[in-house]
């Protein structure tokens, strides 16, 4: 039987294109979003749930529904994120409270629940998505940087809870990668920040994608609690 990959933000960008990938490779996916996704597959091998992935009990439920009709789950990508790019000072409490509870608080809540269904199995891949931001400490965005940096540490604590159980959590921090999350980006900030990469270019989606093969990888079995960040930072 196919294994069984669940995706968050999976309606459009990086979520949209790891759930081809992961269909192609025969994976069987679940994809969930706050929208319905723009282009949905056509695959018999594909499932899309609309779910807050604030929402706890919808959370919970949507864990429930994979267990009911999959029996399991063999990987979490926690792909779905929000960004905030403001000054600090101009940056209203509402938003930041929104950044941390997408960016952080539902990607510990989705690796907990994933980690309920791999236990069973003894085996499980979570890969949650960090960013260049934190390690290039970006002005402009705090509150972003700041939770995804929560992301990098939770990473860290999970994969050394999660080892005896034979789940490996990773993480990938992309560059700039041409997607709606920073289309609203003025092209001079942009380009700042490229120069302070060493490979100066934008990331694309199969930079991400080559990234999350690799920790998906039944080789990678001894790979844990790391962070790859993409184009030299």
């Amino acid at each position: 039987m196919a294994d069984v990959a669940l995706i968050t933000g999976a309606s459009r960008g990086i979520g949209r294109y790891l759930v081809g990938r992961l269909l192609d490779d025969g994976y069987i996916v679940v994809g969930c979003s706050r929208k319905p996704p723009e282009d949905p597959p056509e695959s018999d091998r594909y499932h899309h749930h609309l779910v807050d992935v604030t929402d706890e009990m919808a959370v919970r439920k949507l864990f429930s529904t994979i267990r009911r009709g999959h029996g399991g789950l063999d990987v979490l990508i926690n792909n779905a994120g929000i960004a905030a790019m403001n000054h600090a000072m101009l940056t209203p409490l509402a938003q930041a409270r929104r950044v941390v509870d997408v960016n952080l608080i539902a990607t510990f809540l989705f690796a907990r629940e994933a980690a309920k269904l791999m236990k069973k199995r003894r085996r499980g891949r979570i890969v949650n998505f960090a960013t260049v931001a934190t390690p290039l400490k970006l002005e402009g965005e705090a509150i972003y940087a700041a939770s995804k940096g929560g992301v990098v540490t939770l990473t860290h604590v999970l994969a050394r809870e999660f080892a005896p159980f034979g789940i490996t959590v990773n993480a990938v921090g992309p560059t700039p990668v041409d997607t709606d999350l920073i289309r609203s980006v003025p092209a001079d900030k942009i380009d700042a920040l490229l120069e302070r990469q060493a490979i100066r270019r934008m990331g694309t989606l199969a930079d991400v994608g080559n990234v999350v093969d690799f920790y998906l990888r039944a080789e990678s079995d001894f790979v844990t609690g790391q962070v790859l960040y993409l184009g030299g930072v």
